[in-house]
């Protein structure tokens, strides 16, 4: 008698988004501060590195690609960034968002002046550059409505309610969403660093059960369409940049219940930063659904040191303790510079992360098929 053999679990395996800047880019983005290059000759720069990237990223290894958010001013405000300083104003600090890190350095979001609010970008430019230079699948990120929901001043604008404006950024987010999937992208990643530090701002919840509510609004447009829905997902992370974080110090047990209380399909859940894994994948046991996959992060972008597959193997047998094989998959827990000027990390580096990722994840796959 012949014994049926299980067909073999693929463990699959994605990047976040963000690289470094070329050099080229970054001397390029400079001078255009300065007013010694036109934005037409920063275009050519943003072009020549995203090809550079996409080249040398798929010599990483295989499956889809990012185009390492070269041409973003940051992960954060490509959105609004063009229509500075008509739309938007730091001119009132008091009155802007202002996240801070770790090592005390500030990342600021400007306020909303002038209604109604709109995108100036749309990620959609940045997935048919991509295409370009690549017949692999692109992934892209793009940010949440509960992040640039921080825009609205404290005050509200006349004739134009924060309701308003809700539902104008929604519309905006879906949109922002929606263009990408209908140019074919692989997969879609709201970026949701902001979950984690809301619990330091407001330590009730109800910020981020706010924040949350309003994600769902963009998320739930998509529920009619399950081809549409298995292709997004929600990234969650401590806010990573220049090597430090906004909200390591809060206990992460504390976020992950309520994230998964996001109509999402695949969650992207950084791990590899944290002091006790283990606490966290417990909780993930706990709340994850039979529909959704997690990719956890097995690399720590702000660790000076490269982990080795080995290290990324035995990260990921730890994780199939209390995640089912089947609904696994692995990340690096943030972006490698999630914003333009971030340049603590060498390019090289960061590509022999990400091939201790591929390679360790393959490793363990090998070792976890042969187990069944």
């Amino acid at each position: 008698m012949i014994s049926a053999t299980k067909p073999w679990i693929t463990i699959p395996t994605e990047l976040i988004g963000s690289l470094p800047r070329t050099t080229t880019l970054l001397e390029g983005q400079q001078s255009y501060k300065a007013g010694h290059i036109s934005i037409n000759q920063l275009d050519v720069l943003q072009d020549k590195a995203v090809r550079q990237t996409l080249i040398e990223l798929e010599k990483t290894g295989p499956g889809q690609l990012t185009d390492g958010e070269q041409a973003k001013p940051s992960f954060l405000i490509y959105p609004i960034a063009p229509l500075y300083p008509y739309a938007y104003s730091f001119d009132d600090i008091v009155d802007c968002f202002t996240i801070t890190f770790s090592d005390g350095h500030q990342r600021t979001l400007p306020r909303l002046i002038k209604a109604p609010f709109r995108y100036g970008k749309y990620a959609v430019d940045y997935v048919r550059r991509a295409k370009q230079y690549t017949r692999r699948q692109i992934k892209q990120a793009v940010i949440s409505p509960s992040a640039l929901s921080n825009v609205y001043p404290q005050a509200t604008i006349s004739g134009y309610s924060r309701e308003q404006f809700l539902d104008d950024l929604v519309n905006e987010v879906e949109k922002d969403i929606r263009l990408c999937l209908e140019a074919g992208v692989d997969k879609i990643q709201m970026d949701f660093t902001e979950a984690r530090l809301s619990l330091k701002i407001d330590p009730s919840g109800e910020l981020l059960d706010k924040f949350i509510q309003l994600n769902n609004r963009v998320l739930d447009r998509f529920s009619n369409n399950p081809e549409y829905l298995n292709k997004l997902g929600v990234h969650i992370c401590p806010g990573g940049d220049r090597d430090s974080h906004h909200s390591l110090n809060v206990d992460y047990t504390l976020v992950l219940p309520r994230v998964f209380n996001l109509h999402a399909t695949n969650f992207y859940l950084s791990l590899a930063s944290e002091r006790d894994r283990t606490r966290s994948l417990a909780v993930i046991r706990t709340y994850i659904q039979p529909h959704q996959r997690v990719f956890i992060g097995v690399i720590n972008p702000t660790d000076a040191r490269v982990e080795t597959a080995e290290q990324v193997c035995d990260r990921i047998l730890e994780a199939v303790r209390f995640i089912p094989i089947e609904q696994l998959g692995t990340t690096d827990d943030c972006g490698y510079a999630p914003f333009a000027d971030d340049e603590t990390t060498t390019r090289a580096k960061c590509y022999d992360k990400i091939r201790a990722r591929v390679d360790g994840t393959r490793m363990a796959e090998r070792i976890l098929n042969t187990r069944k």
